[in-house]
């Protein structure tokens, strides 16, 4: 199988033999929220696929990780655009960073927590007195929102015990947690890969439980958007990854191939990208506006979770300007 450094090289040569595109060529940096997987497959298969090339743009594609900060990637100008999820883009932008979200990928949350049924948790009243796995690095604002709805205390006592889970499901399986932090598309698939069957578990889904929020989004800085110029590339950019994204949610087989080769870890499987995808294209879209359109009420929705909570809530006041539909209605002109 080409692997990525070879695949990279590869367009790139593709790219140089052309002194049209070579001397056309925008320039752009992506910096994305995790590890190189299909939960970012569309813009990895526009890249492989030259869709960015088409329009004119230098991809270059940065992995996150769990000592990567997104929003401060962005901050200190190593990405043009990141992906990022909107609770934590909104308590970002609170602080003083002028986040702007230019388009909304995911239009559900694929967030859960899951449960042992032997636990004795049958429902969120049940969550007293137990040891609750939550990510941390601004992935924790959806779950903390939560809490606070329900009225727990999240430090322990009659509350609820919050254990700061890594980027995996060990503390199920080692008996460190109750529930544990898991997306539909990755850690659940993990626990069952792990031995545990459907019928040992209890699944509480954001969406189901009315805290949902929206997830995968694009981000840049609030003071490109007065710069024509940039959101010309940026709608370009936008539109070869919706293209990307169609691409994938269409063949998830291919696009969970696709993704080892650039996956320079070796971590992953090609059975567990695959099923990421499958179970990715249940969240994209959602509107008639399709992939990218942040739909209003979806972005009213996400803050009031935030907001309606008694203590500390993740934001103290609505938010102005935090998302933006001129990239997205300049994609549809050109």
């Amino acid at each position: 199988m080409m692997n990525k450094t070879f695949k990279t090289w590869a367009i790139a040569a593709c790219v140089a033999s052309s002194s049209f595109y070579a001397s056309a060529s925008q320039p752009l940096t992506l910096q994305l929220k995790w590890v190189t997987q299909a939960q970012f497959a569309g813009y990895y298969v526009a890249l492989d696929k030259g869709y960015y090339e088409e329009a004119g743009i230098d991809l270059t594609i940065k992995p996150g990780g769990p000592d990567i900060a997104p929003a401060q990637v962005l901050a200190g100008g190593g990405a043009d655009v990141i992906v990022d999820w909107l609770p934590s883009a909104l308590a970002i932008r609170e602080k003083g960073l002028p986040m702007v979200n230019i388009a909304q990928i995911y239009a559900k949350s694929g967030l859960m927590l899951t449960c042992l049924k032997s636990s004795g948790i049958k429902t969120p009243q049940d969550f007293a007195g137990h040891t609750l796995g939550v990510w941390f690095s601004g992935n924790e604002y959806p779950f903390l929102s939560w809490m606070s709805k329900l009225g727990y205390d999240t430090t322990g006592g009659d509350g609820v015990t919050v254990l700061k889970q890594g980027f995996n499901v060990d503390p199920l399986f080692q008996g460190q947690a109750d529930c544990i932090s898991t997306m539909t598309y990755n850690e659940y698939g993990q626990v069952l890969d792990g031995g545990m069957s459907d019928d040992e578990l209890v699944l509480f889904k954001y969406e189901d439980e009315g805290v949902a929020t929206l997830e995968d989004g694009l981000y840049v800085l609030e003071d490109a958007l007065a710069d024509p110029a940039k959101v010309e590339l940026y709608a370009k950019f936008l539109k070869a990854s919706i293209k990307g994204w169609e691409w994938a949610a269409e063949n998830p087989q291919a696009a969970g191939e696709l993704i080892l080769e650039y996956d320079d870890t070796g971590a992953q499987t090609e059975a567990h990208q695959v099923r990421m995808m499958s179970e990715i294209a249940k969240l994209l879209g959602g509107s008639p506006e399709g992939i990218g359109y942040l739909q209003p009420e979806a972005f009213e929705r996400t803050v009031s979770v935030l907001l309606d909570s008694e203590g500390t809530p993740v934001i103290t006041q609505k938010p102005e300007g935090a998302y933006s539909h001129l990239v997205f209605d300049k994609m549809n002109a050109l």
